[in-house]
This record gives C-alpha cells, sequence and structure tokens, in this order.
C-alpha cells in the first residue's frame, strides 16, 4: 500500500465547510476545492492509499467506485503534479 500524504510544508489550508481552499506557500497560488475536491482532499490523511480514498468517496457519494475512479485518480495526479500530495 502507498498512502497518499499532504505535503503541507507547501501549503496554507482553509477549510470553509463545502470548499477548501489551499495556498501554495511558494508561489502564493491559490486552488479551490468545490465539493468532491474538498471531500476527497480532506480524507487524505496519509493513512490512505488511492483505492482506500476511491472507496471512501464512493461510500460518501453512494456511488459504485467503477464509476469515480477515474476522476479520483485524476485529481490525486494533479495535486501530485503540483507538488501538494506525495505518496509514501
Amino acid at each position: 500500500m502507498i498512502a497518499v500524504t499532504k505535503r503541507f510544508e507547501r501549503f496554507t489550508e482553509a477549510d470553509k465547510g463545502e470548499e477548501v481552499f489551499l495556498v501554495d506557500n511558494h508561489n502564493g497560488e491559490v486552488f479551490s476545492l468545490p465539493q468532491t475536491a474538498a471531500s476527497i482532499w480532506l480524507l487524505i490523511d496519509g493513512q490512505r492509499d488511492r483505492a482506500s480514498l476511491v472507496a471512501a468517496i464512493a461510500r460518501k457519494h453512494g456511488v459504485a467506485e467503477t464509476e469515480i475512479r477515474a476522476d479520483v485518480d485524476e485529481f490525486l495526479t494533479d495535486l501530485l503534479e503540483l507538488g501538494l500530495i506525495g505518496e509514501a
């Protein structure tokens, strides 16, 4: 299992209920994570791997894992490329 972890040194986080805002500490860029993206972000705890995150989001939103796996993977890949998460 490769756990997904947040790289806290890279950003400042503000949870505003249904939306999470991230500010990149290196360049000041602001990211807005609405609804499902916020749900995924808030589930990243350093304990879950990609498959566990897909399962948790599927349960939370009452959908099949196969329906959301590609979208969750794409979002996690984007976060990884931005340097906001890591996999360990």
